[in-house]
């Protein structure tokens, strides 16, 4: 075994451990994978808790899923982790898990997309949720695939989430910063309000990233075409464009009889719909 295997071998070891000591998994879930170089990956065994795992009980596999090495088998969501390997070859290390906060957004389908923390929007941007597809099957694979090339963080609807990173402990990192948001999240909802990061600091703080060791993301939201034509590949954050802090669209529309759109802006909008009112008051 090189030294470069006991490392990968103990990064995991060591995340599992903190997964299970922050509650984000419990019993035998969640996995964990990393490369180890450009034919095998390292891989978290099924029914094992990751709390309690040693360097010894991993499994070695192929890009196909194929198992190589190791007396143990591997996650039966590994095909989740290869998808992302395939679409992503900067990244060296995947991991899955059930922090509770951000899983209850991933079932109330809620997805973390406001920019209301400055820390996530140089780290992770926003974290959109994947569509429901039965765990272990190639539904959530397939559902992983439309959003992964531009998202390092991803919720997955009533199940968890998932997070891609340079090496072991980053792909980590980034869970905790995705349960911690929808920690803070919550607290601001239930208090009544989130105070929203305007679009021209959301700008400059993506500008950032490369200062905080980040790669730099997709636009606000791309041009389907330059997204491979996947229009859900753009990384969409929810910032305001007025300066009080509310989230106004840019352009909203109202559907004729005849099946055509009137563009309107917001204030059109508002301003047709007070006449109305007052029409209705006056008749």
């Amino acid at each position: 075994m090189t030294r470069i295997e006991e490392q990968i071998r103990a990064e995991i070891v060591e995340a599992g451990r903190r997964l299970y000591a922050r509650a984000y998994i419990a019993s035998n879930d969640g996995n964990i994978t990393a490369r180890l170089d450009d034919r095998r990956l390292v891989a978290t065994p099924k029914s094992v808790s990751k709390g309690f795992m040693t360097p010894d009980m991993m499994v070695i596999v192929d890009y196909d899923g194929h198992k190589l090495a190791g007396e143990r088998d591997a996650s039966t969501e590994l095909p989740m982790h290869l998808e992302i390997y395939r679409n992503r070859p900067d990244v060296n290390a995947v991991v899955h898990a059930h922090p509770p906060i951000a899983t209850g957004f991933a079932v109330a389908g809620i997805p973390l997309t406001r920019a209301v923390l400055a820390e996530v929007i140089t780290t992770l941007g926003s974290i959109p949720i994947v569509e429901y597809g039965t765990p272990s099957t190639s539904e959530l694979p397939d559902a992983v695939r439309k959003y992964i090339r531009a998202h390092d963080g991803l919720l997955l609807a009533n199940h968890g989430a998932v997070t891609c990173g340079s090496d072991v402990m980053a792909a980590y990192y980034k869970m905790e910063t995705i349960e911690h948001f929808a920690r803070i999240s919550l607290v601001a909802r239930l208090l009544g309000r989130e105070h929203l990061i305007s679009r021209e600091e959301v700008e400059r703080l993506q500008g950032l990233r490369g200062m905080y060791g980040s790669p730099a993301p997709a636009p606000l939201c791309a041009d389907p075409a330059e997204a491979g034509g996947d229009p859900v590949a753009c990384q969409v954050l929810e910032a305001p464009a007025s300066p009080d802090g509310r989230l106004v669209p840019d352009r909203s529309f109202v559907q004729t009889s005849g099946g055509g759109e009137i563009r309107l802006t917001y204030g059109e909008l508002s301003a047709l719909i007070a006449d109305a009112v007052n029409t209705l008051k006056e008749s």
